[in-house]
């Protein structure tokens, strides 16, 4: 790969920055953002507000150790059922809160995994969302898959409900990989859920694949693509694993001493990369591809992709509500998080109490910086606002933030571009437009190795 020493000379193999699926990232979040500033949120909301909810279900019956998500495992169904019937209670409670009336657009459940819900459970699930806030005329209805953990009959429950899209967990095919990441999964498993799916009519279909995994090879990475694309997936988010013991416990079973090298890291991406794109994919944002025809594309091409804490989406509703423990609403006014403990969940909400835990109010020059990441995060360049040109203090950090990376960007007071071959550098780049006591090495930080 071209470019690999003006790369590594400003800092891409160094740094450990935010992800900046949100602006500000989740390590500002405080409790200054408490349950009453998230109902006033919702009673705030005007007459049949535009939402999407977000149902998060923790629980897996593996626990992935590459995942540094918010799971836990369970080996028996005892505790399901008690946390549907809790996440319909936090519903209908925040359902009342927005007194001038919702208009449901998308639904996502998300986890963990959401498909260790057995149908009749499913069932439970989406009956009662739909009887809480209508979900009659919903634009998508998408659920996070296990192939392992799935199954014909809930695939006929959730095709029943209005299934429309389908995310697949599959990581890398390759046997070493797997057993090194403790999440076995075959090809041929795959295919038949993928099969299954499309029996049902649902041709929306996203796959998940990580690069930077132990003993992961130029020619285990194109034998996983050659797989998965013979499937046909209309998206493909292609994540960096992130190597973060410290934070996620479980990773201590992964060998460091076989994980990639960040410059080797590096090369891999860009080998998928470049084989997405010569099968026609169109490259959304840093990690990201889809088929011309599928909806993200569609976005990227017409300027309005967004990016939140689900990755890059289409979705422009302003309000998404989240339901259950740890999961993230998003606000025209901020962002509110719920407890992440199950334990302290249920606690809660047996208690009549909201489930919210911590968040972050927005000031207005929240609201122009987070334009201005977004903008870089999706396009890689930036075309400022009226608004955000008046902004001294701003026009002050990007004419900063040009000379720190002179002959990586261009900027001429109106528009901020990345230059392609430093498209690698945009995550360092946009901590950058944050002063240096906005940004800590908080917990959620990164490689910004792609």
């Amino acid at each position: 790969m071209k470019h690999v020493s003006d790369l590594s000379r400003f800092g891409l193999f160094d740094a450990k920055v935010p992800r900046f699926t949100s602006y500000p990232p989740a390590n500002w979040f405080s409790d200054d953002v408490d349950s009453d500033c998230a109902g006033a949120w919702q009673r705030a909301a005007p007459k049949d507000a535009e939402i999407s909810l977000y149902v998060h279900v923790p629980f897996c019956r593996r626990l992935c150790w590459f995942c540094a998500c918010r799971t836990q495992g369970t080996r028996n169904d005892a505790p399901l059922a008690p946390y549907v019937e809790r996440v319909l209670t936090e519903a209908r409670a925040v359902r009342a809160r927005f007194v001038n009336g919702a208009s449901p657009r998308r639904l996502h459940l998300g986890g963990g995994t959401p498909t260790i819900l057995s149908p009749d459970l499913l069932d439970t699930l989406l009956s009662g969302l739909n009887d809480i806030w209508q979900l009659d005329e919903l634009e998508e209805f998408s659920v996070e898959v296990d192939p392992t953990d799935v199954g014909p009959a809930r695939l006929d429950v959730l095709k029943a409900h209005g299934l429309s899209r389908a995310s697949l967990g599959i990581q890398d095919f390759d046997a070493q990989v797997q057993a090194a990441i403790g999440r076995t999964q075959s090809r041929e498993l795959t295919q038949q859920v993928v099969d299954d799916l499309r029996a049902r009519g649902i041709e929306a279909l996203n796959f998940d694949l990580l690069y930077g995994l132990p003993f992961q090879t130029s020619r285990t990475l194109a034998a996983t693509l050659d797989a998965a694309l013979a499937m046909q997936p209309s998206r493909i988010a292609l994540f960096g694993y992130a190597h973060v013991p410290w934070m996620s416990k479980r990773q201590v079973l992964i060998p460091s001493d076989a994980l990639p090298d960040p410059k080797t890291r590096l090369a891999l991406f860009d080998q998928a990369r470049r084989t997405l794109l010569g099968q026609g994919y169109i490259q959304i944002g840093i990690d990201h591809f889809a088929l011309p025809h599928d909806t993200l594309a569609q976005a990227y091409y017409s300027k309005s992709l967004k990016r939140s804490f689900q990755g890059y989406t289409d979705d422009r509703a302003p309000y998404l509500i989240g339901l259950g423990a740890s999961a993230i609403s998003t606000y025209p006014d901020g962002f509110a998080q719920n407890i992440p403990v199950t334990g302290q969940y249920a606690d809660r909400i047996d208690n009549g109490k909201p489930a919210t835990w911590r968040g972050y109010a927005l000031t207005d020059r929240d609201r122009l910086k987070a334009d201005l990441v977004e903008q870089l995060m999706c396009y890689h360049e930036a075309e400022l606002s009226p608004a955000q040109r008046a902004d001294s203090a701003l026009i002050r950090d990007l004419d900063r933030v040009a000379l720190a990376f002179a002959g990586a960007v261009t900027w001429d007071g109106f528009k901020f571009v990345i230059d392609r071959w430093a498209h690698p550098l945009v995550r360092l780049i946009a901590v950058q437009l944050v002063t240096p006591t906005d940004v800590t090495a908080g917990e959620r930080t990164y490689s910004a190795a792609i």
